[in-house]
């Protein structure tokens, strides 16, 4: 038994037959050490609820709520794990709600009200567009923070600073709707199965207001046309977008010289609120 009085994790794997499946990227974190660390950085854990999505075996789970979580919302897919999940809510009772479903297909909102933080180790199949839906959610958000683990790739392009090879639309979304940061790095020796990648934890705090203020949808549409074309200048990758461009890049005080990457996060938001303003 560990601290906790629960069965150690590989006795719950091999108990459950939880092997990790690839089709639901899933790698499990058994370094308890790493898991209270994750915790940890999510603090303080009181006073709402935790989301964790993809919880397997519980190994992060276990280190939520003995680091304080009163309440967790654990989504989980892979109904192997559902049996395993329901024996540490037994083990923490009234602290743990498991919901078998999708995170893909889950209406955030419905499930989770008040204060509420996501920590979660993401399956990586899915960790980008999760963390995208949740920043197209109507704004201010229902979390107050995401803690999350991403491939080291996928976090080196949500932290990407302008002229950064890493820079693109992943960077301006992120950097535009929270102040994001790496804390630490994970080898990619503290899972089962080992990943090929080394892996990173990012944490996420919601700006109250972003600013400049646009829609999210003409913000994606202008990320998505300047980087798609990334070595053509301005003048030619917006050209996608409709409309006088250049007057917009002139009256944003943007030059239609410059290429994608040589653009602030401020500047991408300037030109779509006054894109949006144009109609």
């Amino acid at each position: 038994m560990t601290g906790d009085g629960l069965p150690p994790l590989r006795e719950v794997i091999a108990r459950f037959g939880l092997g990790a499946t690839r089709a639901l990227g899933q790698n499990f974190l058994f370094d308890l050490n790493l898991t209270g660390r994750i915790a940890r950085a999510a603090s303080p854990l009181a006073g709402c609820t935790i989301v964790e999505i993809g919880p397997g075996p519980g190994g992060l789970t276990r280190a939520l709520l003995a680091e304080g979580a009163e309440r967790i919302v654990a989504v989980e897919r892979d109904e192997r794990a559902i049996p395993a999940l329901a024996e540490i809510a037994a083990a923490y009772p009234g602290r743990l709600e498991i919901h078998a479903a999708d995170a893909l297909a889950v209406d955030w909102r419905s499930i989770v009200s008040g204060p509420a933080k996501l920590v979660a180790n993401l399956p990586y199949n899915i960790a980008t567009p999760l963390l995208i839906g949740w920043l197209a959610d109507p704004w201010p958000p229902w979390y107050q923070s995401m803690t999350l683990m991403f491939q080291r790739e996928v976090a080196d392009r949500i932290v990407a600073r302008p002229g950064d090879s890493a820079y693109g639309r992943l960077s301006i979304i992120c950097q535009w709707r929270c102040k994001v940061s790496r804390l630490f790095d994970v080898n990619r020796s503290a899972f089962t199965p080992p990943p090929k990648v080394t892996s990173s934890i990012v944490q996420f705090h919601p700006r109250t207001r972003c600013e400049p203020e646009c829609r999210v949808q003409t913000l994606e549409r202008v990320t998505a046309a300047a980087f798609g074309q990334r070595r053509k200048m301005l003048r030619s990758s917006l050209k996608t977008l409709g409309g006088d461009t250049l007057a917009l890049l002139a009256k944003a005080g943007i030059s239609g010289e410059l290429r994608a990457e040589d653009l602030s996060v401020a500047d991408f938001g300037r030109f779509a609120q006054l894109l949006d303003d144009a109609g």
